[in-house]
């Protein structure tokens, strides 16, 4: 049976879950109703998403112990895999779709994943009177960080699917030369080469330690309103933005289009806390942004490859344009440093620490994201190109990140469409208001680039 050591990280990820802290990635996708000639019936969406499913050898692993290394845990192909187990339909009231799906994608959000079966979940969720649908994905995030979540996903989608995947030219890899040395061992040069890239890391691995400790607020300056004793519960709400205003800000203003949403994230909470009659924090929330340590346009690789920027967003910057520029500034200077520096690449850690210190390290590394940061802010990247299930069109895709222990939001994002499509993931206790939240970003949009007649009609 082939089998594969989970990557530090995954095995990091595993570890940290509890039943009221699951760690899975998810998505709420929107299709549009299923085509059918006159005299045919649509397509069984059901048993395409099975048979598809299916198709993805990585969505057939589990998880299973190892003897060694100590502590380990590899995937292995799941001998009684039956991806029903994992596929199924639920029927919705249709009088109000897009809430009640919501509603229903928090319940299964709560719900940690069968540790037992290969480790994710699909839902599709039926019942809308125009025929439109929707299906909800739940991957745990030991077996997928965003963009390797994005390759899985992807195999549902008519066009990936039909292979007609576009073409990817890569860069041939010169052979490395040959060393001298005894069979089967490396020779001398060999040696050095590890020796220097061990040391490398371990150096590494100690600068971003240094830089954890002295980014860790051990007075009590996590942001109240956004800390939260964990009720187990869920809350979603979505939102959609125009991805050319967002553009058109970033052209007036310079920077990026990740900036721009994260001023409007900023600005978003700066209104909730109004709304809700809080005062400001005393000091900005700051949000781990992570970052993928892979190569552009290099393919997604069987391990989560992720690091992170910290970023203390301007709550507390009263006026729309200088909460920008605060977050363009804070963003050139992590890209400056990059993904291997500084406390926002903790995950870098990981690498560095033996499978047994994962395994019972877990409970008093879990609570430590606290200390670091008050909320997740991530984008999650989708294929350009429109995409089907079925032939009916997607129409929206929110992404949904996992809360960590003692944090009450996360904030994920998609450009898709012409649209930035938002997940808000939030403790449904902490947060109940959840809906306010989301209506703010169309609102902080909406300051930076008031609407005119062309965007009230699109």
């Amino acid at each position: 049976m082939t089998t594969e050591l989970l990557a530090p990280l995954d095995l990091a990820f595993w570890h940290l879950e509890s039943t009221a802290h699951p760690l899975h990635l998810g998505a709420l996708a929107h299709f549009g109703p299923l085509p059918a000639a006159p005299g045919e019936e649509p397509a069984d969406v059901l048993d395409l998403l099975a048979r598809r499913a299916a198709a993805v050898p990585r969505l057939r692993m589990r998880v299973r112990d190892v003897l060694i290394p100590v502590g380990g845990a590899a995937w292995s192909a799941d001998p009684d895999f039956d991806v029903r187990r994992h596929v199924r339909e639920i029927t919705l009231p249709g009088a109000d779709f897009p809430a009640e799906t919501a509603r229903l994608a928090a319940e299964l959000m709560e719900r940690p994943v069968e540790r037992g079966l290969p480790p994710w979940e699909m839902y599709l969720l039926s019942g809308a009177p125009d025929g439109s649908f929707a299906v909800l994905v739940k991957l745990h995030h030991a077996l997928a960080d965003g963009m390797r979540a994005v390759a899985i996903g992807a195999g549902i989608f008519d066009e990936i699917a039909a292979g007609h995947r576009p073409a990817r030219r890569s860069r041939p890899v010169p052979p490395r030369p040959p060393l001298s040395g005894f069979p089967g061992f490396p020779g001398p040069g060999r040696l050095l080469d590890l020796a220097r890239d061990r040391l490398g890391d371990l150096g590494r691995a100690v600068e971003v330690g240094a830089s954890v400790v002295r980014a860790s607020r051990l007075d009590g300056r996590p942001t109240a309103a956004l800390a939260a004793h964990s009720s187990g519960t869920r809350r979603i709400a979505t939102a959609t933005l125009s991805l050319e205003r967002v553009h058109r800000v970033r052209r007036t203003t310079g920077g990026t289009a990740n900036d721009v949403l994260l001023a409007v994230v900023a600005g978003a909470l700066r209104r909730w806390f109004d709304e809700r009659g809080l005062p400001l924090p005393g000091a900005d929330p700051r949000a781990l942004v992570p970052v993928s340590r892979r190569r552009p346009g290099a393919p997604p690789g069987p391990g989560n490859s992720l690091s992170g920027y910290l970023l203390d967003l301007p709550v507390t910057e009263p006026d729309p344009a200088a909460r920008l520029t605060a977050v363009r500034r804070a963003m050139d200077r992590n890209k400056a440093a990059g993904p291997f520096r500084g406390a926002g690449a903790v995950a870098l850690l990981a690498d560095q620490l033996p499978p047994l210190a994962h395994r019972f390290g877990a409970p008093f590394a879990s609570g430590a994201a606290r200390l670091l940061f008050d909320l997740l802010v991530t984008q999650v990247p989708l294929p350009r190109s429109a995409l089907s299930l079925g032939g009916a069109p997607l129409r929206a895709l929110f992404p949904m990140a996992p809360l960590a222990r003692g944090q009450s939001l996360a904030v994920a994002m998609s450009p898709y469409g012409g649209r930035v499509h938002i997940g808000l993931v939030a403790d449904g206790a902490a947060v109940p208001d959840l809906d306010a939240l989301a209506a703010a970003l169309t609102a902080e949009l909406d300051l930076l680039d008031p609407p005119g007649d062309d965007d009230a009609r699109a």
